[in-house]
């Protein structure tokens, strides 16, 4: 079978705890909801239910923004099924499946506990807050690429590339589907992303590089949105610092991915299917990088900081997550069961 696809439909963001799922169901007709209050239970009953499936099918996992550890669901196509948790749902029109009675609630509620849960709630808050204010100083940096960029080049830019991309390929006459993900997002372990295991199943793939405020997020836009008018669906993968901006693109039916190559997610071409499409070089008044780099690395500098502050907040919620896990009890057989029970419904 095809590599299982991982993404994100729910990231740590400067606007919060943003939730793309929905626009992720596409053609699935059947959503299942796991309940329970234990990501662990949760997540060691989709494990099973994917190492059982992926042996026919591919899937597309849905990896949690609480960290590797944890799971918020995955998607099967060929069966139009997904299965979600709880956390990571966002409509009442699904199918409940409670797994309360296969375990027993052994929970009390301790002084730990809800300690924990506090905390929690309390440091999920505060890296949100963090976030916002990198966020706001981010704003500055990109002002001062904004002020030396050439916008009529750049029209000409993207025109062009969408001409040389779309030329001579039939319109497809149907209505294109639009998903929104995320590749990676702000985790208690850190910033993580999955754009290695995204990019390797295209022959062509774009590293879009550039400066805060250059344009990136507006190519990858005009460009989805030239290959959707086109009749293509396209992936939308949006940034996890400011949801607002997009920092992936792919179109599957034109077999090219394209994403924003630049730290924190900074990669390189490794293959001849891969380019690079250098904004900075192309459309930014030359020598603006050295003309204002106190500016530019004191304002680096300060909402860097506050992204650090951002996931140390979230190391902390992480924390306090385990803890919490802790106060609930399941065993191997009862996950077995759970997931016998489940592949029923399938």
């Amino acid at each position: 079978m095809a590599n299982n696809q991982r993404y994100y439909v729910r990231g740590n963001t400067a606007e919060g705890l943003t939730n793309y799922f929905p626009s992720n169901l596409n053609g699935v007709e059947k959503v299942i909801t796991l309940e329970h209050p234990s990501e662990k239970l949760k997540t060691a009953v989709l494990q099973q239910l994917i190492s059982n499936l992926e042996k026919n099918y591919q899937i597309e996992i849905l990896l949690s923004p609480h960290g590797y550890d944890y799971l918020d669901g995955f998607i099967l196509r060929e069966k139009s099924v997904a299965i979600i948790t709880e956390t990571a749902q966002t409509r009442d029109t699904s199918e409940k499946f409670d797994l309360s009675q296969y375990v027993t609630d052994s929970l009390y509620l301790t002084d730990d506990f809800l300690e924990a849960r506090n905390n929690y709630l309390g440091e999920q808050q505060a890296a949100y807050s963090a976030f916002a204010t990198g966020l706001r100083i981010h704003d500055d940096l990109e002002d001062i690429y904004i002020a030396e960029m050439d916008f009529d080049k750049a029209d000409t830019l993207t025109a062009t590339f969408i001409s040389n991309l779309l030329t001579g390929v039939p319109k497809v006459e149907r209505t294109a589907h639009e998903s929104h993900r995320l590749f990676g997002t702000n985790t208690s372990e850190g910033v993580v992303n999955e754009i290695p295991y995204l990019k390797e199943d295209f022959s062509t793939v774009y590293h879009v590089k550039g400066r805060a405020g250059t344009g990136k997020s507006t190519f990858m836009k005009k460009i989805g949105e030239a290959s959707k008018q086109h009749g293509f669906d396209i992936e939308l993968y949006h940034c996890s610092f400011h949801p607002g901006s997009i920092d992936m693109l792919i179109v599957r039916d034109l077999d090219f991915c394209m994403f924003d190559s630049t730290d924190p997610h900074e990669f390189f071409p490794d293959s001849d299917s891969e380019s690079i499409v250098d904004l900075y070089e192309e459309l930014v008044t030359p020598g603006t990088d050295e003309r204002y780099a106190s500016e530019i690395n004191r304002i680096n500098g300060d909402y860097k900081a506050y992204m650090k502050k951002g996931v140390k907040h979230l190391k902390s919620a992480g924390n306090s997550l385990e803890i919490i896990e802790d106060h609930y009890t399941f065993d191997e057989m009862q996950v077995i069961k759970i997931t016998k029970d489940l592949m029923a419904r399938i």
